[in-house]
């Protein structure tokens, strides 16, 4: 719906129009909140992938998205880790297997530019006020978020939803300050044709520098993540087509035949950043606008959803109740509900992560100690796979299949 030519006041206003961004508009605007997305339309290409897992996936289905991009996602039914390092402790492989806790696949991979465009196609169905404009400033006061936007018109909430990234507007207009580690570290990331199927298997190569990650997209195409020290980053970066496709497949231990690295390469320093609040004085944060995680383990965008379908939740329920949809207590709420899931995951993210950089022997044994409990002690492993798929403490309606 194209947006008017005067100031609008909805229940909710969106800011951002990335995944969670849209998922959140959706939800609400499905749930009967008057709600405006307020994003400038997108300039750059976007050919990161995202892996999805199964409880993103469900709450896709439940707001009707999933089956305009499910032909482009690739399951994945096995995940592989594998010790590449060449110390003198070294993990056995392991593989988990979905089918072991009785899934079709623990998630699966698209491209980004497939699941916003089917996010897209859905927000036009739905009651939703699409403003495509930026953001320009942002004033909360105690009844109201006012909104200014880049054509000089007003839009008037009575909570905005933070989904506008790393150097959110909304974060900063809310006063929340964040708390950031970086690593020494460079994640380089390429979608790859390749000559052998891959069957279905996430391989995670762990090497002295971070993991190196192959992950199926449709056909014979995989996404790569591969995490390096800076200096090799720029090193790989000038490689040309023919030397970096032979590099990868060198790196890859040719699991995959002969590769192909496709246009749209990508590279961005690791860091962790959280903010310190999640939600506060009207605002809520979602998506990397409240937290940034290394893209390892899958959990980045899928922590976005959740915290999507978490305040989506709290809000429809608050409006059916004839309550304030930025009354404290529902924002303290959502702090509450997403602190714990967030926190646990960051910290898991980071320890997987300083065990293979560091070279203090009892770490390394211990992550090998881990690793072959998870492959010897099925009922640990099958408890592993199950709250790594569908977190017990974090699953809002969507996640579970029921409409907010």
């Amino acid at each position: 719906m194209a947006a008017n030519n005067r100031a609008d006041s909805f229940d909710v206003a969106v800011i951002g129009g990335g995944p969670a961004g849209l998922t959140a508009a959706i939800a609400l605007a499905s749930s009967g909140v008057s709600t405006a997305l307020i994003a400038a339309p997108e300039r750059a290409p976007d050919n990161r992938t995202t892996a999805l897992l199964a409880s993103s996936v469900t709450a896709l289905e439940t707001l009707g998205v999933w089956a305009r991009c499910r032909e482009q996602a690739a399951p994945l039914r096995v995940m592989r880790i594998v010790d590449g390092t060449r110390r003198i402790w070294r993990a056995p492989e392991v593989r988990f297997e979905a089918s072991e806790i009785g899934l079709e696949a623990f998630g699966w991979n698209i491209e980004n530019r497939h699941l916003v465009a089917a996010l897209d196609a859905r927000a036009k169905e739905v009651s939703l006020q699409r403003i495509d404009q930026a953001a320009q400033s942002i004033d909360i006061s105690h009844d109201h978020v006012t909104i200014a936007l880049g054509d000089g018109r007003v839009v008037t909430a009575l909570l905005a939803i933070g989904a506008d990234g790393r150097r959110s507007l909304c974060r900063t207009a809310a006063g929340i300050e964040t708390d950031t580690h970086r690593y020494a570290q460079t994640a380089l990331t390429f979608n790859l044709a390749h000559t052998r199927p891959h069957e279905g298997i996430s391989t995670e190569f762990h090497t002295e520098t971070g993991p190196f990650t192959l992950v199926p997209l449709p056909g014979k195409r995989s996404s790569l993540v591969c995490v390096v020290d800076p200096a090799e980053a720029d090193a790989l970066g000038e490689l040309d087509d023919a030397a970096l496709n032979l590099e990868i497949e060198r790196r890859s231990h040719s699991i995959l035949g002969k590769i192909t690295v496709e246009p749209g390469r990508g590279a961005f320093a690791l860091s962790v950043e959280t903010a310190r609040h999640f939600a506060t004085s009207r605002v809520v944060l979602i998506g990397e606008a409240a937290h940034v995680v290394p893209p390892i383990g899958a959990q980045g965008l899928n922590l976005g959803l959740r915290d999507a379908a978490s305040i989506g939740e709290l809000i429809a329920t608050a409006r059916r109740a004839g309550g304030d949809l930025g009354a404290p207590e529902l924002l303290a709420r959502y702090d509450r509900m997403r602190r714990t899931d967030v926190g646990t995951r960051s910290v898991a993210i980071d320890l997987l992560n300083r065990s293979l950089l560091t070279d203090f022997l009892p770490v390394q044994g211990a992550r090998g100690l881990g690793l072959y409990l998870l492959d010897r002690v099925g009922p640990l492993r099958r408890a592993v796979m199950r709250e790594g798929v569908a977190p017990r403490m974090a699953q809002p309606r969507l996640m579970r299949g029921k409409a907010l």
